[in-house]
């Protein structure tokens, strides 16, 4: 049958469209087109045709490209059939238990119920990746404040300190009222933010009470056209084939999740580290969202956290817009992307606050002639800044304004920790004078 695109034209793949490229490609190699031919190891085929589309979607083969668009086309017929129905005679794909979804954004929520989940949502985001992740006295104020003087004005209306700080507390409240649930399902995938929100809502079930029930969906791909960067991209009906795949979460899982947050909330990143290089059997993605956080450290060559050290690099390539280069980090360079855009507009521009600059900043338009500051503003790599990325001036030798990387705060007079990608570890040299 065929599949129409929809809204969800990368991921809501079609049968009928995937073969007319492999043939297209077929007859592009035929016909002596390089670029098509040097893609085929023997004389070009349709059998190898099919296999090199599969390949690009990222599938096996062609048998498991087929397999799965049928998969996804009876989940969207069954949304259809069901939705379709009366509303009282409708039976809630979840409806077996009382269920509650958790999720580190709002992404899902409607997705969800178009799917067919009758369960409720609850969201918690707080950035872990890059805001304060103490614990103890006065932990949610220290949140709390850093939510305000972050993101402020990037709400409409602004943030208010005590609004934020009573919505943590709510937020806390949840978790312990989410064991009164039969089931409690988290939804995540494989970067840092979502990794980082899994661990510690295992370490919270870990020393808690938790539902009869608690289980993961917790993925590192998605087959489709374009890079899988998170469950939000992807339709309802692929919704409904994750869920048939979730798994309960493990005594184990819930030791290293609680191992990890206590890693994670430590002033020193070499607990971290340590659980990263034992490969997290019990979590299979969260070892790699470890390396690319603790990546965020200073570099023991330049200074650079990696965030810093990909935008100087893109940067030295040609000036850009703040959009352009978010983009090209997600979509391209970033080995591990998952960073929402503030995040990455909070770690580029925190470098202005250097006591000498690094790249320029003017300002700019967008494709329809538009400005919207900072993502309209063009950079431009400076001489310094080259000399930076060369490793041949530190960045922190210019006293660049404090920021965290989970426990570890990052600051002229703090403990000078630096990340060493050579050895997979991080070492901290003599704390730096303010």
């Amino acid at each position: 049958m065929s599949d129409p695109l929809g809204s969800y034209p990368h991921f809501r793949l079609n049968f009928e469209q995937q073969g007319k490229r492999a043939k297209e490609l077929l007859k592009a190699a035929r016909a002596g087109d390089p670029d098509a031919l040097a893609r085929f190891r023997s004389p070009p085929r349709l059998a190898e045709a099919q296999y090199l589309i599969a390949q690009d979607l990222r599938f096996e083969n062609w048998a498991a490209l087929k397999r799965h668009i049928a998969a996804m086309t009876r989940e969207r017929e069954s949304i259809q059939a069901q939705a379709a129905l009366p509303p009282d005679a409708r039976s809630p794909l979840d409806g077996d238990l009382r269920t509650l979804h958790i999720r580190c954004g709002s992404d899902l929520q409607m997705p969800l119920q178009n799917a067919g989940f009758g369960g409720d949502f609850h969201e918690h985001n707080y950035p872990y990746l890059i805001g304060p992740v103490r614990e103890g006295p006065g932990c949610l104020e220290q949140r709390a404040r850093f939510l305000v003087e972050n993101y402020a004005d990037s709400r409409d209306p602004p943030l208010q300190y005590e609004a934020v700080l009573r919505g943590l507390e709510r937020d806390e409240q949840r978790l312990h009222e989410s064991a009164d649930y039969d089931r409690v399902v988290i939804w995540s995938e494989f970067d840092c933010y979502d990794q980082l929100v899994l661990v510690r809502l295992l370490g919270h079930y870990a020393t808690h009470r938790r539902p009869a029930r608690l289980e993961l969906i917790n993925i590192g791909e998605f087959p489709g056209a374009i890079r899988f960067l998170g469950l939000g991209q992807l339709p309802p009906e692929a919704l409904r084939m994750l869920w048939a795949k979730r798994s309960q979460a493990t005594p184990a899982a819930l030791k290293l999740g609680l191992d990890t947050w206590r890693a994670l909330i430590s002033p020193d990143p070499r607990g971290l580290a340590l659980i990263m290089r034992s490969g997290t059997r019990a979590l299979p993605l969260l070892a790699k969202a470890l390396h690319r956080h603790l990546r965020e450290l200073p570099s023991s060559i330049n200074g650079l956290s990696f965030t810093e050290e990909l935008a100087l690099q893109l940067l030295a390539e040609g000036e850009m817009n703040l959009i352009y280069l978010w983009g090209r980090s997600t979509y391209e360079r970033d080995p591990l992307p998952g960073q929402g855009d503030l995040q990455l507009r909070d770690r580029v521009l925190n470098m202005e606050g250097a006591s000498a600059r690094v790249y320029e900043r003017r300002p700019g338009v967008d494709r329809h002639g538009e400005a919207r500051p900072p993502w309209t503003d063009v950079f431009t790599i400076t001489d310094l800044g080259r000399a930076v990325l060369k490793g041949e001036v530190d960045f922190l030798s210019l006293q660049p304004p404090e920021r965290w990387v989970g426990g570890v705060q990052v600051g002229p007079g703090l403990p000078d920790w630096r990340w060493n990608e050579e050895s997979g570890d991080a070492a901290c040299r003599q704390a730096r004078v303010r």
